[in-house]
């Protein structure tokens, strides 16, 4: 009988142990290393079983001649999942950083039980190796700087990974209208470079380009006047552009 960690605590101690005697002692008769798992163990009963990461086998001292009752399996049981659990929202984290929501997003996936789920993501938390408001922020600039994202689509983005909307304000407060504009001019001027054709087509398909990626339209506004005036500049004549967006 091998565990089966998909649900709540009480109903996976139920579904475990299904198995094992309720009254009695358990003696552990052999411990064997899972195949294709380095961390985790098989622990034998005699005839019934168990698997158990290296942790809690550790932990709770599995070892070949060691007694047990079910009480006591029952609580190893939502010690393992615990562990796993933790063990699955670190691997989730190598790659890059993660909100809150997504981690548990990421554990319900793994059909870990909602009670470990809270439990993990604010050990995690603790650990600061989930940090929301320091996701936020740095987001927020990275989106801006690398990927040239107005307010309005980092806003979407961060509520999208479920950071709370004062973080998501504190996070956008850091990015002065300056810096917005900027960002924005960099991308509208590149975008219009590539147009070929009349200046309205690409006052037109400019504008459009800087509403998708979340700029002001009173931004984008200024943004081709600026790109008109340097048209100008070049030789060509064209009247100052105000348009509605």
């Amino acid at each position: 009988m091998v565990i089966q960690l998909d649900s709540e605590p009480e109903e996976q101690e139920e579904q475990a142990l299904s198995d094992f005697p309720d009254d009695g002692v358990l003696e552990i008769t052999r411990v064997e290393r899972q195949k294709k798992s380095d961390h985790r163990y098989i622990i034998h009963f005699g005839p019934y079983t168990m698997t158990v990461h290296e942790d809690v086998m550790i932990k709770y001292r599995m070892i070949t001649g060691n007694s047990f009752i079910k009480a006591d399996l029952e609580e190893i049981v939502v010690a393992d999942e615990r562990q796993r659990a933790y063990v699955e929202g670190l691997r989730y984290l190598e790659r890059k950083p993660r909100t809150a929501q997504e981690m548990a997003r990421r554990l319900r996936q793994k059909e870990i039980g909602e009670t470990i789920i809270a439990e993990v993501v604010q050990r995690l938390q603790e650990e600061r190796f989930i940090d929301d408001p320091l996701y936020a922020k740095q987001w927020a600039e990275q989106r801006l700087t690398n990927q040239r994202k107005g307010k309005m689509w980092i806003r979407q983005e961060l509520r999208e990974k479920g950071i709370d909307k004062s973080l998501i304000a504190e996070a956008l407060e850091n990015i002065s209208p300056e810096d917005e504009l900027a960002s924005a001019l960099q991308t509208g001027r590149k975008k219009w470079n590539m147009i070929r054709g009349e200046v309205v087509n690409k006052r037109r398909k400019t504008g459009a380009f800087l509403m998708r990626r979340g700029f002001p339209g009173e931004m984008v506004r200024q943004v081709i006047n600026i790109l008109l005036e340097e048209e100008n500049a070049e030789g060509q004549e064209e009247d100052p552009y105000f348009m509605d967006y």
